[in-house]
């Protein structure tokens, strides 16, 4: 039985075949298991102009917000330059990237090779990052992450390399590429800069989980320093409406008390089956 700090959310975590597959990226940490929560908070206006999401990595919110036209615009943020490179790449060279898709047969010497060597442009760049991605235990895109071994029905680093579907989760991108925005930058800073003027821009803020000495983001992205302190205050002297998840960790639940923010549990299964708690904040009181 669950006790925590928080009542848990009256939408639970949704099995992610149930709903698109959006993003080419296979993302540790990614929130496709939270996009009823998404639909539900952007939903509760008719429009929103602006979506800001300033830890992008795969881009699921971003992505299904412009996509179901929640929103009109999306900015996403993120500051590896790796993970930089594939949405330049998918934003502004969308077809040259699904060419390079359809040309690519993974071997795990091919994918060493590629991994080895210093891209000539956006475009090679951002296909490095894809494949690297979809080759890598768990889609880590980390220093010193490991290429899979056996995967799925034994097929190993092939596994995850579905060239048709990957073509067409590109192919959507670039159909509503006007409409989103990358800019690689230090998303606390650049929230800054945002937040405190544009209360018009609704914000998702999903940090990597490295509050109260968490190790996992630290273990899976190669830029993990966030503060957590100073993001929650900006939100709180921000007008703008807000959506943060986090580990559910002392410090976390401290601040959103601190804050005055509003918190909902959701129970989601790790890699590994396990049941966790996350934790879904926002400004005024949703999902219980």
């Amino acid at each position: 039985m669950y006790d925590g700090p928080f009542p848990l959310s009256t939408i639970p975590a949704v099995n992610v075949a149930t709903v698109p597959q959006r993003s080419p990226l296979r993302y540790p940490g990614g929130k496709t298991w939270l996009i009823p929560h998404i639909r539900e908070w952007l939903g509760r206006t008719s429009s929103h102009p602006l979506l800001v999401e300033p830890f992008a990595g795969g881009g699921i919110v971003s992505l299904t917000a412009v996509m179901e036209h929640r929103v009109e615009r999306a900015l996403m943020i993120d500051l590896d330059r790796d993970v930089a490179a594939f949405w330049r790449a998918a934003l502004c060279h969308g077809p040259d990237l699904a060419a390079r898709v359809q040309r690519f047969t993974p071997t795990r010497d091919r994918i060493e090779d590629l991994a080895r060597q210093a891209p000539r442009d956006v475009t090679e760049h951002g296909f490095r990052t894809l494949v690297l991605n979809r080759a890598r235990r768990g889609g880590v895109l980390a220093p010193g992450a490991a290429l899979t071994k056996n995967g799925e029905n034994g097929n190993g680093v092939a596994s995850r390399w579905y060239p048709g579907t990957l073509r067409k989760r590109l192919a959507a991108i670039s159909a509503c590429a006007e409409r989103i925005t990358f800019c690689e930058a230090d998303g606390v800073r650049l929230l800054e800069d945002v937040a405190l003027h544009r209360s018009d821009a609704c914000f998702f803020i999903d940090p990597p989980y490295t509050a109260g000495g968490k190790r996992a983001g630290s273990r899976l992205y190669a830029h993990n320093a966030v503060d957590h302190v100073k993001l929650f205050a900006l939100m709180a002297s921000s007008r703008a409406d807000f959506m943060m998840t986090y580990d559910c960790s002392e410090e976390i639940v401290s601040l959103v008390r601190a804050h005055d923010f509003h918190a909902a549990v959701v129970m989601m299964k790790n890699s590994h089956h396990a049941r966790m708690p996350e934790l879904v904040i926002t400004r005024d009181r949703m999902f219980t």
